[in-house]
């Protein structure tokens, strides 16, 4: 952390950066994954919508397909509720547009039941954290789905097969659980520990010192979010218990880095990939304390959803208004597909403007490259409708597979695989797609950019006045603890938990306000001084623990198997 101690009464200066917008990144461990769940859950819908020469059917089906692309990174119980709350999100999404579509023609009232429906998406997404890709493909569905002329006679059998593929791509994304039934919580703990083998190298000083703890800490989170959601009982039970002292390995190095050998962390994380034994942490049997924690956290219930809707609230303004603001420019300018600049707008919108004007230029790059990427595919894709559909699944795998490197490098495939989708129910001038397209994506860039930019988030300053509380609270309770000759057992344990989840939540939330733009100064002193202490008493609590690794314990393994 800088040695500047920077005040509450400077505001930064906002300055829109190019500087890395464009960077590509490593690709993530499990790129191929939702990129081969996309294939196998669209190809047998679509192949046999070809083969029955219905095409022109393939958008409701896709609506339940593309939900396979959820929750990779989801322990198997818990996909299978995310992916089962998805498929009905998209069904309900689906059916509200189906409906206003088979009521009204009024393209003004469609663009509007759209951002609606897009603020709504948008909101529920991030308040139950459901993760990539968020509620763009809903919004995408539903947008398009708006501008299908349909009846109302039609409307129930367009939904049965939306449900159906839905069905179909639920069963995809939990085909690898009895293959690797403990893969996903395997890889969250490998990763929680090589990021906490990035901060120890470091000895928790140098330049880069700040942002590797806070990786450090996010990782850990993650981790333990996803061992939480495994069952507490069974066999199953077993696995968890083996990883969670691991990932205690892991907090245990972000709190004490000068005393952890990164090299031991990283053999920990490499022994986990694969279907190998689980590596032990040479726990005594006394320190079972530190899984008591876990259990404290199992038996606190996380707040309640209308709680975790309120400060999202701007964020579904500025959604609302810049995606009907996007829609209505679009049929100003007589564009047939207003639902293009709608989706644009959509897909912008970010926890801050900084990191919204960042997509936004992500999105216009990306989208004009496709746009030329179809004019080279289309001559191709026009052979037959075999090839048609053969071209749109090998799209949504490049999609898949390189969106985790930049965004706007998976946009230059999904962009002409919505090209090729549109020409499912009959082929279309290539140049006019072309042309709508790249006005479109212009129109909705630069309309939802200005929206995000007049609906400020005031509430963000409160937010990280709140999440400063928090942490001083939390570093509280485990001072008062390290202050007892002998607290309960797993009560100090669970206070560092809280503690290093309060300071993981501070920086996040002070890195997104620090995002925003017209917002009142933000306690940057108050920040930075919670952080120093709360990471001191984080330390303290490591040495008071006493925790004792083996010597010999990155060559011993627990006898647990995937």
């Amino acid at each position: 952390m800088s040695s500047a101690t920077p005040t509450s009464g400077t505001s930064p200066v906002r300055r829109l950066s190019l500087a890395g917008v464009l960077r590509l990144r490593r690709p993530s461990e499990i790129w191929f994954k939702p990129a081969l769940s996309s294939v196998a859950a669209v190809a047998p819908p679509n192949l046999l919508l070809l083969v029955l020469g219905r095409l022109d059917l393939a958008m409701y089906t896709m609506a339940g397909s593309l939900c396979a692309l959820y929750a990779h990174n989801r322990p198997y119980a818990a996909r299978a509720r995310t992916l089962a709350w998805v498929v009905l999100g998209m069904i309900g999404g689906l059916a509200v547009a189906l409906l206003t579509a088979s009521l009204t023609r009024n393209a003004v009232v469609l663009v509007t039941v759209g951002a609606l429906l897009a603020a709504v998406q948008k909101t529920l997404c991030d308040a139950t954290r459901v993760g990539p890709p968020g509620n763009v493909v809903l919004t995408f569905i539903s947008s398009a789905a708006l501008f299908i002329p349909q009846t109302l006679g039609q409307v129930p059998g367009h939904l049965a097969l939306a449900a159906a593929a839905g069905v179909w791509a639920w069963l995809v994304g939990m085909a690898p659980a009895p293959v690797r039934p403990h893969g996903p919580e395997r890889r969250a703990t490998a990763q929680a520990l090589n990021a906490a083998a990035a901060y120890a190298a470091s000895h928790g000083t140098g330049e880069d010192h700040t942002p590797a703890r806070a990786a450090g800490y996010a990782a850990v989170q993650a981790a333990w979010q996803t061992l939480l959601a495994l069952p507490t009982t069974g066999a199953r039970a077993t696995t968890r218990h083996a990883l969670e002292r691991l990932v205690v390995r892991a907090e245990v190095a972000l709190a004490a880095p000068a005393d952890t050998d990164p090299e031991l962390l990283r053999a920990w994380a490499h022994a986990l990939r694969g279907g190998g034994r689980i590596p032990r942490t040479g726990d005594a049997p006394e320190d079972r304390n530190e899984l008591l924690g876990v259990d404290a956290e199992l038996a606190t219930r996380p707040a309640p959803l209308w709680q975790r809707l309120g400060p999202l609230t701007p964020i579904a303004a500025r959604t609302a208004l810049g995606c009907a603001l996007a829609g209505y420019a679009s049929l100003a300018l007589g564009i047939g597909r207003p639902y293009w600049a709608l989706v644009t707008a959509a897909a912008l919108y970010q926890v801050n403007l900084t990191l919204t004007w960042t997509r936004a230029v992500q999105r216009v790059v990306g989208n004009l490259a496709g746009v030329l990427l179809f004019a080279a595919i289309a001559p191709l894709a026009h052979l037959g409708q075999a090839l048609l559909v053969l071209c749109c699944l090998a799209l949504n795998f490049g999609a898949e597979a390189l969106i985790t490197r930049n965004y706007w490098l998976g946009s230059v495939c999904v962009t002409p695989m919505a090209l090729l989708v549109t020409e499912f129910a009959g082929y279309q001038a290539p140049g006019d797609l072309m042309t709508e397209r790249a006005v479109d994506t212009l129109v909705g860039a630069l309309v939802g950019f200005l929206a995000a930019v007049v609906v400020t988030n005031r509430r963000a300053g409160n937010r990280v006045e709140q999440a400063v509380t928090a942490a001083d609270r939390a570093r509280e309770r485990a001072a008062r603890l390290l202050a007892e000759p002998a607290p309960a057992p797993g009560a100090l344990e669970a206070a560092r938990r809280g503690l290093a989840a309060a300071l993981t939540d501070l920086r996040a939330t002070a890195d997104g306000a620090a995002g925003e733009w017209w917002g009142r100064a933000l306690p940057q002193e108050r920040v930075v001084l919670a952080e120093r202490s709360g990471h001191r008493t984080l330390a303290e609590a490591v040495r008071r623990q006493a925790v004792r690794p083996d010597r010999d314990a990155g060559t011993r393994t627990e006898d647990v198997r995937p």
